[in-house]
């Protein structure tokens, strides 16, 4: 049997590690803090909840097709709702907002209503983004770029012209093709910051997004995005995977051969502890595992080939708990500034500054779920794309952070109360909390303090991401929003999945058969609520490290 380790407790250290056990593999996963989830995590204070880090639930056939390798299902694992309006798109100077609805038809009559003929254009968009999201799903996002002969296939082979037109035009210039309108515009460009990018730094083959949440719609799982942790964590557990939380792994250990030999951990009581293993499986922040924890000179990925990458972009988050509700905003919300072009070049441009005013987001789960504020009050959770820089500053409870950070949260407060109409905005809050770039650093290993990860350019995108499998060390993979496919918790599934796959040596290009085969003397995979603790079970999956360490 393999000796695995798995480093990060993340979504995709979670399920890269219950696939490897599934596999026949013995699998210990390693996670630095007290609690799992990583950049999906959670914080509780005086009634309310808020998730830390994703929160839009896209590319729902992701999620089910991964509790289907278990054999089970989101129905089981999940309660999901569908939003409608699925989000509010709020533009500034002008008073009356956007609401994208839940269906694509609507959507349609949407866009016409705003600009006459966009209706229709919009149609043809959608057919040209779920085409591309389908060739992509059946031939680029779960492949491991082993071989690249299984893209010599005539579907991919006779769309070689139009997928070249589509990676090498930015998906601004795509999107102007179809709309004149302003607002419309940038409708369709946002989803290129999902990918860590802007929209005039994305190929346009990411357009494929718009299919996402113009046409399929947008989901939220009841109980919070904490709720899909705890389900993968407990799937990871029934198949035999032990979890080590409070464990801060500090190298990577190589034998002479150049073959892993395990690694080594600070535990909970700051000792040193060496594990040994056949593999190691980092599903941390790529440069962090690659320039600290691997030798200098078995990185495959050092520090000079990050000199030439792009981060995606850097947040402040402000966590607010609010007196009363707010009928002015919906779950999601956007605030779209005019000149957003600006916004992206300070961001993303050589010399870099904080957008004033910004276009931010906003989101109150609380429209949908009461379990996550007190009755009658709300929760917000206020992103703020700032640059990738940990000089901008930590975070703080209740104004504690630096002085930058709370300045920026202070700019989004009031932007927030101004565009949506809500004057009393700042009085009400009751509970306040934010996050910098430089917790991202701290508490992530986020290179550079960045929010998402590499950003999806056209250099960053595929193959030319990278590999996930070191090149100078064998036995060593990587798996996350860092490496392949990309960023965002369907893709962090989906980088597991590929892990398994290159394990595999397996160079097919579509997603696995389901179920997979079950390892014998294993219990069934929990079902639902009651498999993981219900709504309440939120932090019981991190084991007492006194119980959970293995011998030093």
């Amino acid at each position: 049997m393999t000796r695995t380790i798995v480093i990060g407790g993340g979504i995709a250290g979670l399920a890269s590690a219950a696939l490897l056990a599934r596999e026949g593999h013995d699998v210990t996963l390693l996670e630095s803090r007290a609690e799992l989830g990583g950049r999906a995590g959670l914080w509780e204070t005086e009634g309310f909840r808020f998730d830390t880090g994703p929160s839009w639930y896209l590319m729902p056939e992701v999620f089910d097709h991964f509790y289907r390798l278990f054999g089970s299902s989101v129905a089981e694992q999940l309660d999901l709702v569908k939003l409608d309006p699925g989000y509010r798109v709020l533009f500034e100077g002008d008073p009356v907002p956007v609401d994208i609805r839940a269906d694509r038809a609507a959507n349609i009559r949407l866009f016409e209503s705003v600009q006459p003929g966009a209706g229709r254009a919009l149609d043809r968009y959608l057919d040209s983004a779920t085409e591309t999201y389908d060739m992509a799903v059946k031939r680029f996002l779960y492949s491991s770029y082993e071989s690249f002969r299984p893209f010599l296939v005539p579907d991919v082979l006779r769309r070689l012209g139009r997928l070249a037109r589509l990676l090498l035009q930015p998906l601004d210039k795509f999107v102007a093709g179809f709309v004149t309108d302003a607002r419309l515009r940038q409708i369709l460009g946002y989803p290129a910051v999902f990918l860590g990018s802007a929209p005039n730094l994305t190929p346009s083959m990411y357009h494929l997004m718009s299919h996402l949440d113009l046409a399929d719609g947008v989901l939220y799982p009841q109980g919070g995005f904490s709720t899909l942790i705890d389900s993968i964590a407990a799937i990871a557990r029934s198949e035999g995977v032990r979890v080590i939380t409070e464990a801060t792994v500090t190298a990577v250990r190589v034998n002479g051969d150049k073959t892993v030999a395990g690694v080594s951990y600070r535990d909970s009581a700051g000792q040193s502890v060496s594990l040994d293993s056949e593999s190691v499986v980092s599903a941390a922040d790529l440069h962090h595992t690659e320039t600290e924890l691997v030798p200098t000179a078995l990185q495959t990925y050092p520090e000079r080939w990050w000199q030439k990458r792009r981060s995606g972009p850097g947040a402040v988050l402000v966590m607010l708990g609010v007196s009363g509700e707010l009928p002015q905003l919906q779950h999601h919300s956007l605030f779209f500034t005019t000149d957003w072009g600006k916004n992206f070049g300070q961001i993303f441009g050589k010399t870099t500054s904080v957008p004033s005013p910004a276009s931010l987001y906003v989101c109150m789960p609380s429209a949908t779920d009461p379990s996550v504020a007190p009755t009658g009050d709300s929760n917000l959770f206020v992103l703020v794309p700032v640059p990738a820089d940990v000089t901008l500053g930590a975070g703080g409870i209740n104004g504690a952070g630096s002085v930058t950070i709370e300045l920026i949260a202070d700019a989004a407060i009031a932007q927030v109360a101004q565009w949506a109409g809500i004057p009393d905005l700042a009085a009400r809050i009751t509970v306040r909390r934010t996050v910098g770039p430089a917790d991202f650093a701290d508490d992530l290993n986020s290179w550079k303090g960045g929010a998402l990860g590499p950003a999806h350019t056209l250099r960053q995108s595929a193959f030319l991401r990278g590999s996930n499998m070191s090149k100078k060390v064998s036995g060593l993979y990587y798996a996350g929003g860092t490496t392949i496919p990309g960023i965002g918790l369907p893709m962090c599934l989906i980088s597991a999945e590929i892990l398994l796959k290159r394990i595999r040596h397996d160079t097919t290009t579509g997603p696995l058969p389901e179920p997979l085969p079950a390892r014998p003397g294993r219990p069934a995979v929990p079902g639902g609520f009651g498999g993981f603790g219900g709504f309440g079970g939120f932090g019981g999956y991190s084991d007492t490290p006194a119980e959970s360490a293995p011998p030093s």
